[in-house]
């Protein structure tokens, strides 16, 4: 039995496309969502808003960044938990940074379900953010962060 090139070709297509989409959409409202917490998180941060930081963070968050040791010349990790950032954020965060220069770029860049990656740009640096949807709401559950060109050479001075 011969088949249609054209049609199969077409059916081909049509299944593909079905199997590259996600199996659960994103709503508006998990991105509001999302937005909302990765807003919280930096402007919060920059007006030294604590309440709006900790609404933001999940109660176990991780944030991290790989630095250079400069006595051994090797990869550390740096860490810090949801209740530091909180009190450094209340202790007055950002507020240091000019109101001009600060910087609030927030992208989402996946949602699957309950999970989700966002990116911040930020005045000094980029934090990649990991949500989870916790309760009804968007928090943020990891933030892998690197300093800009200028501020990373200025913080290994």
């Amino acid at each position: 039995m011969m088949t249609n090139p054209l049609r199969f070709t077409a059916v081909m297509a049509l299944l593909g496309s079905f199997l590259a989409a996600p199996a659960t959409a994103q709503s508006a409202a998990d991105s509001a969502g999302i937005r909302a917490a990765a807003l919280d998180y930096i402007e919060g941060w920059y007006i030294g808003d604590a309440s709006r930081m900790e609404r933001a963070l999940h109660p176990e968050l991780a944030k991290r960044m790989v630095q250079d040791d400069p006595k051994s010349h090797k990869s550390v990790l740096n860490q810090m938990g949801a209740k530091e950032l909180v009190k450094y954020t209340r202790e007055g965060g950002g507020r240091d940074t000019p109101v001009k220069r600060r910087q609030a770029e927030v992208s989402i860049l996946d949602i699957y379900r309950g999970a989700a990656s966002a990116k911040v740009i930020a005045t000094n640096w980029i934090d990649y953010l990991h949500l989870a949807r916790w309760n009804g709401r968007w928090q943020i559950v990891n933030v892998l962060w690197e300093l800009k060109p200028s501020e990373a050479r200025a913080a290994s001075r």
